[in-house]
C-alpha cells in the first residue's frame, strides 16, 4: 500500500448532484453514464414529453425544489444556450455551469455583453455525437475515448476547473483545454465543414439513376454517413461559426476550381499533375488523422471474405483471438448482389502477414488489399 486511494472500476470523481438542462442526445448520454456511476442525476427539459422519454431510459430524475447541483450542464440548441446559461447561473449561484454545444465564442461573448457574472461558466464540448439525435438514440459509452474541449480563461477558479475534467474524465473523455476562438476554428475544419461537404456530395444522389446509386461502396457511404444529420441543428451551427467556416469552404473551392480546370483538358500542360498533387495533399493530411486511443499510428489491412449468415463474424473475431491477433479496428462491407460481405480488420502492420497466413490456413478466404 502506497496511502493511495483506490477507485472502484465504476466510481465517478463527482460528487453531489449534477443538472442536465436538455434531455436529448448529448445530454441524455451524460445522463446515462453518470447514472451508471451511482451519481445523482437532474435532468430538466423544455419539452415535457422528451423529459419524460429520457427519463424512462434511465438518463436521470425530475427536479424537485430542494436540488442543489454541484454542476449544471446546459445541452440546448445553440440559438438558445446563451439565454438557458444566464438562467441557470442565476438561478444556481453555487454551482459550476457549464454547456455543450458546438460553437464556444458566440455564447461567450453574447453573455459578456449582457454583463453576466463568467466566472463560474466553463464552456465546454465533447466531440462526439450520431446522426440521429434524441434521448431514444443516447448512449451511456457515447463519449469514451473522445476529446472533450474545456474552455477557460484567466478568470476561471481552479477548483471549478477540476470539476468540468472531472466530467468528461467520468464519462470516458479526454479533456482538453482551447481558447473559445481556438475551439472554433478547429470544429470548423473537423466538424463543421465535414458536415458541408458530406452534404453536398449526397446531394448529388438525389437526381442519380438508380442504376448509379446501386452500384454504391463503402467510399461513398464513408463520405456521406453524416449527411443524415438534422437541418435544423446545422443551420444553427454553421451560422454561428460562420467565419472559420467560410475560410475553410474557400479554400476548398479554389482547389475544387484548380482540379475541374484541369479534368476539362486532361491533356493540358501542367493538368495531370496538378490531379496529382492534390490526391497526394490528401495522402499526407488523412495521415494526420489520429488512430486507436488517439495515437498517430498506422495500420495494416486484412480483409476477409465471410458468409453472410448468423456467426461467421463471431468465428471470424475467436479465431483472430486463437492466432494472438488483435484487432485494431473494423469496417464492414457487404457485396452488391451477393451473399458475402467484407470485413476489413486494421491490425497492426508486423502482424499482417502472419494473419493473412494463419486464416488461410483455418479455410478464410482473403480478399486483395
Amino acid at each position: 500500500m502506497n496511502g493511495a486511494v483506490e477507485r472502484r472500476p465504476n466510481a465517478a470523481r463527482l460528487s453531489g448532484q449534477v443538472r442536465i438542462v436538455g434531455a436529448g442526445l448529448l445530454g441524455a448520454s451524460i445522463g446515462l453514464a453518470l447514472k451508471a456511476q451511482g451519481v445523482d442525476v437532474i435532468l430538466a427539459d423544455a419539452s415535457p414529453a422528451q423529459l419524460r422519454l429520457a427519463i424512462d431510459y434511465g438518463a436521470g430524475r425530475p427536479e424537485r425544489a430542494d436540488d442543489a447541483p454541484r454542476i449544471v450542464v446546459v445541452s440546448v440548441p445553440p440559438d438558445v444556450t446563451a439565454s438557458v446559461l444566464e438562467a441557470e447561473l442565476a438561478r444556481f449561484p453555487d454551482a459550476v455551469v457549464t454547456d455543450v454545444a458546438s460553437v464556444k465564442l458566440e455564447p461567450f461573448r453574447t453573455l459578456t455583453e449582457r454583463g453576466v457574472d463568467l466566472t463560474r461558466y466553463i464552456g465546454s464540448h465533447p466531440l462526439a455525437g450520431r446522426e440521429r439525435g434524441g434521448a431514444i438514440s443516447a448512449r451511456a459509452d457515447l463519449f469514451l475515448g473522445r476529446p472533450w474541449v474545456i474552455c477557460r480563461d484567466e478568470e476561471t477558479p481552479p477548483d471549478a476547473l477540476a470539476l468540468i475534467e472531472d466530467l468528461a474524465l467520468d464519462l470516458g473523455a479526454s479533456p482538453i483545454e482551447m481558447t473559445p476562438e481556438e475551439h472554433d476554428r478547429s470544429v470548423g475544419i473537423v466538424s463543421h465543414v465535414p458536415q458541408l461537404v458530406a452534404s453536398l456530395l449526397a446531394k448529388q444522389l438525389v437526381s442519380a439513376p438508380d442504376s448509379a446509386v446501386r452500384l454504391t461502396g463503402q467510399g461513398l457511404r464513408d463520405t456521406t454517413r453524416i449527411a443524415a444529420s438534422a437541418p435544423e441543428l446545422w443551420v444553427q451551427i454553421l451560422g454561428a461559426n460562420a467565419g472559420p467556416v467560410v475560410e475553410v469552404l474557400d479554400a476548398i473551392a479554389a482547389d475544387l476550381a484548380t482540379v475541374t480546370d484541369a479534368l476539362r483538358d486532361p491533356n493540358a500542360p501542367g493538368a495531370r499533375r496538378a490531379i496529382a498533387d492534390t490526391i497526394a495533399a490528401g495522402n499526407i493530411g488523412v495521415a494526420r488523422l489520429p488512430g486507436k486511443h488517439g495515437q498517430d499510428r498506422r495500420y495494416a489491412s486484412v480483409v476477409v471474405m465471410i458468409d453472410d449468415r448468423p456467426g461467421q463474424l463471431g468465428l471470424l473475431f475467436s479465431e483472430l483471438g486463437d492466432i494472438g491477433v488483435n484487432i485494431e479496428d473494423l469496417r464492414l462491407e457487404h457485396s452488391p448482389g451477393a451473399q458475402i460481405g467484407l470485413a476489413e480488420i486494421a491490425v497492426l502492420p508486423e502482424v499482417q502477414q502472419r494473419a493473412i497466413e494463419d486464416l488461410e490456413a483455418r479455410g478464410w478466404r482473403i480478399a486483395s488489399v
